[in-house]
């Protein structure tokens, strides 16, 4: 009993911010530049913690970095319990003036991400200037256990863990070809004359969510001559016009170079998923730029489903009369 009281005295509870960015980057030179500090100052702070738990946090290696321990695990959970609790207390004994400041960060498919989700944020952010995001428009499934991101958009829903998540929207994918391909090919009349039209497509056994794989589930004969891991890729060799691709109609439908090809027939349906930490969900920032998300997303379903060519945008005033109702 003797040695717990010690250790809780010894204890500097600013050593868990050290502690927290290690487990979560797994390089103290990457925590070290996240916190503003040298390599030095990370590793003695773990040092010092490990020495006040008197307990292993993290094995050491050259290749994999810092690996939690079984102790580490365990503290991550209660660290993590402790940091969003101070959150959310600065915000309530601190008035609607942090609790409309700070810092987000959103992760998301690259393509929703650049083209739909980051035009809506710079609205988002006229509306509350006090509040930074990083939008992260990634290829690859991104880790909210990590703390990558605050809030994830995600074309599959978690299967487990401590998450608030809803869905997002359903969206339509179709084939796409420039006006320049269509005058230099063979007509396509009907989904049997697709065979003999070179595609570009995902790397198979590359891609991240097998919702990724439309060509082989539509078209498993299909030559794809191009292949790429990015939809941005994908999208700018079409504009090229030597091969068809299948696109996301937010992408392609508002890019006039770009043509639909047999649009009654190819015609893929997916969803996207949104969702966040439980304890990061009570964040008034969250809460917002969460409500923010929804609201412009179902207010673009025409364009989601490629029922229309144009985005709207939510004016400054009513992100704002958003902010009363949430």
């Amino acid at each position: 009993m003797q040695k717990n009281i010690t250790s809780l005295n010894l204890l500097n509870w600013d050593d868990l911010k050290f502690f927290l960015e290690v487990a979560r980057t797994r390089k103290a030179s990457i925590a070290a530049k996240r916190l503003a500090v040298d390599y030095t100052t990370v590793s003695r702070r773990i040092n010092t913690l490990e020495a006040s738990l008197g307990t292993l946090l993290f094995e050491k290696s050259r290749s994999n970095g810092f690996i939690l321990t079984a102790e580490g695990q365990r503290l991550l959970g209660y660290a993590e319990s402790i940091e969003s609790t101070l959150h959310l207390a600065c915000e309530q004994v601190s008035g609607s003036g942090v609790a409309l400041s700070g810092h987000v960060r959103m992760g998301c498919t690259e393509g929703f991400g650049s083209f739909f989700i980051t035009p809506q944020l710079t609205h988002f952010l006229d509306a509350y200037p006090a509040i930074s995001v990083d939008i992260l428009p990634l290829p690859h499934f991104i880790s909210l256990s990590k703390r990558e991101a605050d809030i994830v958009i995600a074309l599959e829903r978690p299967e487990h863990g401590p998450y608030v998540c809803c869905k997002l929207c359903d969206y339509s994918l179709r084939l796409y070809a420039t006006q320049e391909y269509l005058d230099n090919h063979a007509p396509i009349q009907r989904s049997a004359d697709l065979a003999h039209h070179p595609f570009i497509s995902y790397v198979d056994d590359l891609a991240f969510s097998s919702e990724l794989l439309y060509l082989s589930n539509l078209l498993p004969g299909a030559s794809a001559n191009l292949r790429s891991t990015s939809v941005i890729a994908q999208y700018v060799a079409a504009l090229q016009g030597r091969s068809l691709a299948i696109l996301p109609c937010f992408l392609a439908a508002q890019d006039s170079r770009l043509l639909p090809v047999l649009e009654n027939e190819v015609n893929i349906t997916r969803q996207f998923w949104m969702y966040c930490r439980e304890d990061l969900r009570k964040l008034k920032r969250i809460t917002l730029l969460w409500d923010y998300i929804r609201a412009v997303t179902e207010q673009n379903s025409q364009l989601l489903l490629g029922e229309t060519t144009t985005m709207t945008f939510a004016s400054s005033q009513s992100a704002r009369t958003q902010e009363g109702s949430s």
